[in-house]
């Protein structure tokens, strides 16, 4: 199926650029969520009256999410603090919700959704790097440091 993105992606491609995606991915995530269009003429000549207005938008997102990303670097390291046993292993985990908490909670901005954890949640006490991707172009990293009650 090819698409026209509305939106940059990754790995996929930027504003403008007529990709070949899977029909389910087009179909259920990126033409209802507004990131893209079906690759049509008609699409194309409505996409290219648009383009200034979507790259106008862009420029606006990128802005804002380096403004968010400042903010989070001057923050630097989050506490969390958490029950744990003598060996240093947690009871429960640490994860997106309770990171997102406690970044709030230090005047930061973020979503969950934003937070990176490839390893899954933290089931120990210590110190931890995290990443924040605010925008497709911009991760942060931060400091979670997860101490004993």
């Amino acid at each position: 199926m090819q698409v026209i993105l509305l939106e940059k992606f990754g790995k996929l491609g930027d504003i403008g650029d007529e990709v070949k995606v899977k029909a389910g991915y087009g179909r259920n995530y990126l033409i209802p969520q507004g990131k893209a269009v079906f690759a049509t003429d008609k699409n194309k000549e409505v996409f290219e009256s648009r383009r200034a207005e979507l790259e106008a938008n862009a420029r606006e997102r990128l802005d804002s999410a380096q403004i968010r990303a400042s903010k989070l670097a001057e923050i630097g390291t989050v506490k969390i603090k958490a029950i744990a046993g003598d060996e240093g292993k947690l009871f429960g985990s640490i994860g997106p919700k309770e990171i997102e908490q406690a970044i709030i909670g230090a005047g930061g901005e973020v979503t969950r959704s934003e937070i990176n954890l490839p390893e899954g949640s933290f089931r120990a006490l210590g110190s931890f790097e995290v990443d924040i991707k605010v925008h497709s172009d911009i991760v942060q990293t931060i400091s979670l440091v997860i101490e004993s009650q």
